[in-house]
């Protein structure tokens, strides 16, 4: 599969190079518009870095393993949009989620954190004066 996204990206940017050539070097003087063969070198050479540039960054992204989960949301804090006795609804990350306290009763609006996950419901705890955030 990268084999062939290579190709096609030496492919596809030959020619825009191809193009950007036509056109500098014949559209342009059809319109009494001269650029100096100079500068599209520079341009030729900074087109293609930012296409090699891009294809690493892409490729990078496409074979990262997705993160979902609890390791998402390990640590991640959110607030009690219901009550938890012991159980309600909380918002982590802007996605509403059934929870379950493990710190008694929670109030709504009360700030949380994510400790756990049990199949799709989260285990969360007040928050803590002196919570240290493993996110940051």
């Amino acid at each position: 599969m990268m084999k062939g996204r290579f190709v096609i990206a030496v492919v596809s940017t030959t020619l825009e190079e191809v193009v950007m050539a036509v056109g500098v070097l014949w559209g342009l003087p059809k319109l009494d518009i001269h650029i100096p063969l100079w500068i599209l070198i520079i341009m030729m050479i900074a087109w293609a870095t930012y296409a090699v540039v891009t294809y690493q960054m892409g490729s990078r992204a496409l074979k990262r393993k997705p993160v979902h989960g609890s390791v998402a949301l390990l640590g991640n804090k959110g607030k009690a949009i219901s009550p938890l006795t012991p159980e309600g609804m909380i918002k982590v990350n802007g996605e509403l989620w059934r929870a379950k306290s493990t710190s008694g009763n929670i109030f709504t609006g009360e700030e949380i954190t994510v400790v756990g996950q049990d199949r799709l419901t989260l285990i969360v705890c007040k928050n803590k004066p002196g919570y240290i955030d493993r996110k940051k």
